[in-house]
């Protein structure tokens, strides 16, 4: 009676050490961002770089025309290089955003890239990238088992944000190096320590979601787990990205007013919107072939990303927070999903990795020193953000292995990390060249996570092997001692 009565009260004194370990997490990292930013503010960046503007001209006809030609050319190399990462067990996702930067001005030159992805298609191909994006996230949430995440929801929130937490103080700490080589002038130290820690702390959602398709985890306890700790993380990483703009802009209000926004957002959708999809999946679930549901949740799901974009913690969440409340097993899930999956994978989101293709510039990298600040980044990069979930995964009670395999997921980066950083391009917050290492740094963790998730799962295997091994082993000494 005693051990259970100790055992009841451990449980229940559990979720009070953990909100304790929680906000003592938080604290520690804004004390330590703080003292970062202290020095760092002393350090001088160089003066801004005089680049040459290229101006892009054409007619209307002659843009769509390379429009399609763009599309269909990324679309073929996409494919034939996904096909080759699939046979060396790599996510076919790596093979598409190789393919954007093997026909931008990397491997090509700026002059032949021109012929396939012309300047004058970006605008077009980014309308085209985040409506791809956008659908792609809608369908990624229809395979969330939201009542698997919730069994786990406290151990989610502090592991999602301790992957956040870790490689962002890492990426700030080591934009004091960073800042006086790679940024210019007219961006503060603040702003840039800001947008490292960021960039260094994204998880690829939808990434994630397909190395968890291919190897069969997206409805076990870890493939959601995951799923969730990146969904809760990568919104914390949006509204630190929201800071991190507002920062650069000078308007620290606009900033506030995301996080404030995203927060009325939420409890919105959690209050309003659940019941009413609710409602309306009801209503028409003896029709799942009825093409007015599948329209209204088309338009809610506009009507979503809309609410999110226009806060600024972009429209993809919008997405991701109304499916999550779909639930997976119904039929409405059942039915949009095979309708949607192969003209958003297959023409919408490669747009997305051309226009990243277009913009990423490895030749800048000439100098040694270079490569070797890229390196450092991709180590500060898997250190941090599989040490900060391994470490949060253990004291929130799971097992040395599932943790090792959550912070191995939780290295994807990706497509969310190539967003991130177009943003911070876009803003002039880093630099071209630095723009290129972060793209190869999201590419190293991303291309690394299949061959440590096959080592981890080959080791589970072994031990189950042993384990039944010893079982036969013991069953069979137990019957000689019985003949005996």
């Amino acid at each position: 009676m005693a051990t259970n009565s100790d055992a009841k009260e451990s449980d229940s004194r559990r979720p009070i050490a953990v909100a304790v370990g929680y906000g003592l997490m938080i604290l520690c990292a804004i004390v330590a961002f703080l003292l970062i930013r202290s020095y760092g503010e002393t350090l001088v960046a160089p003066p801004v770089a005089q680049a040459a503007a290229v101006a892009a001209r054409a007619a209307g006809a002659d843009v769509f025309l390379r429009v399609l030609v763009a599309l269909a050319a990324i679309i073929i190399i996409g494919q034939a290089l996904a096909k080759l990462f699939a046979r060396i067990n790599q996510p076919p996702v790596i093979g598409e955003v190789l393919a954007g930067i093997l026909l931008g001005p990397s491997l090509l030159g700026p002059q032949l890239s021109a012929l396939v992805l012309p300047l004058s298609v970006a605008p077009f191909l980014g309308v085209i990238a985040q409506l791809g994006v956008v659908l792609y996230m809608f369908i990624v949430g229809l395979e969330l088992n939201s009542a698997l995440l919730k069994q786990r929801a406290q151990a989610t929130m502090v592991t999602s944000h301790a992957s956040i937490l870790v490689p962002f103080l890492l990426g700030a700490l080591l934009a004091l190096p960073l800042y006086p080589r790679l940024a210019s002038s007219n961006v503060t130290f603040t702003s840039f320590a800001l947008f490292m820690g960021v960039a260094m702390s994204i998880t690829a959602f939808p990434v994630l979601a397909r190395i968890l398709t291919d190897y069969h985890m997206t409805h076990t306890r870890l493939g959601v787990m995951a799923l969730g700790c990146a969904a809760v993380g990568d919104v914390t990483a949006w509204c630190l990205l929201a800071v991190s703009v507002g920062v650069a802009k000078e308007q620290v209000s606009q900033a506030l007013f995301v996080v404030i926004g995203a927060l009325v957002f939420i409890a919105f959708m959690l209050l309003l919107g659940r019941p009413i999809l609710k409602w309306l999946i009801r209503r028409w679930e003896g029709e799942p072939q009825s093409r007015t549901l599948l329209a209204l949740i088309i338009v809610a799901l506009l009507l979503a990303a809309i609410s999110a974009e226009a806060i600024g913690i972009h429209a993809i969440f919008g997405a991701f927070l109304l499916v999550a409340m779909i639930p997976y097993e119904s039929d409405a899930a059942r039915i949009i999903k095979p309708r949607l999956e192969s003209v958003v994978t297959i023409l919408l989101l490669p747009a997305f990795f051309a226009l990243t293709g277009m913009r990423t510039r490895i030749d800048l990298l000439s100098e040694p020193v270079n490569w070797l600040i890229c390196g450092l980044i991709v180590l500060v990069a898997t250190l941090g953000k599989f040490g900060g979930t391994f470490v949060a995964a253990r004291l929130t009670g799971s097992s040395s292995h599932d943790s090792a395999v959550l912070g191995t997921l939780m290295n994807t980066r990706g497509l969310m990390e190539l967003i991130v950083l177009n943003v911070g391009l876009d803003l002039r917050i880093i630099s071209p060249t630095l723009f290129a290492m972060m793209v190869l740094m999201a590419l190293a963790t991303t291309i690394l996570t299949s061959p440590v998730l096959r080592l981890l799962k080959a080791q589970t295997a072994f031990r189950e092997e042993e384990g039944m091994l010893a079982e036969s082993l013991s069953a069979s000494s137990a019957g000689r001692h019985g003949e005996v």
